[in-house]
């Protein structure tokens, strides 16, 4: 899967639901490996309940982490893929 490249700051903010319509939060952050540019992982901020009952890792400051992996596709929204979450 290829996803086109966007700048940063186009992708803050956005919400990120699931494929099925579930609504997990918005982002706030990205982050990346430093050495190679890897993204990792989708920050939340306004984390749903729903996130929240996923038991998804959680950064330092106990903000949900979402897989860079899930993400099926960027538009006004970011869809993830549930199972690809687990």
């Amino acid at each position: 899967m290829v996803i086109e490249k966007q700048p940063h700051k186009d992708v803050l903010g956005k919400a990120v639901v699931t494929k099925e319509g579930k609504r997990l939060g918005t982002i706030k952050d990205i982050t990346f490996e430093t050495r190679t540019g890897e993204l990792l992982h989708i920050v939340l901020k306004d984390a749903t309940s729903y996130a929240s009952e996923l038991n998804l890792e959680k950064s330092n400051q106990n903000e949900i982490l979402i897989p860079y992996n899930a993400i099926i596709a960027i538009g006004d929204f970011v869809v993830v893929s549930e199972e690809d979450l687990m």
